[in-house]
């Protein structure tokens, strides 16, 4: 898998609140953000394999209680 580049313009509060919890993890502003962007695509991912899972076993399972659910 090949890397590309995503060029951003953002705000100069956001930038310093990322740098400040890049910081905090030892990490670097560019693996910080995109550590959050694989991390929301694999919950959404994960969801997305519950629902359809649930509509594949329809009313054979418990029902599912929201907060259980990665958000």
């Amino acid at each position: 898998m090949g890397s590309t580049v995503l060029s951003l313009r953002i705000d100069g509060e956001l930038l310093d609140r990322l740098r400040r919890r890049a910081a905090r993890r030892g990490m670097s502003v560019q693996d910080y953000v995109v550590q959050t962007l694989v991390r929301d695509d694999f919950d959404e991912r994960f969801n997305a394999a519950v629902d359809e899972t649930e509509k594949f076993y329809g009313a054979d399972l418990p029902p599912v209680d929201p907060a259980d659910r990665v958000t």
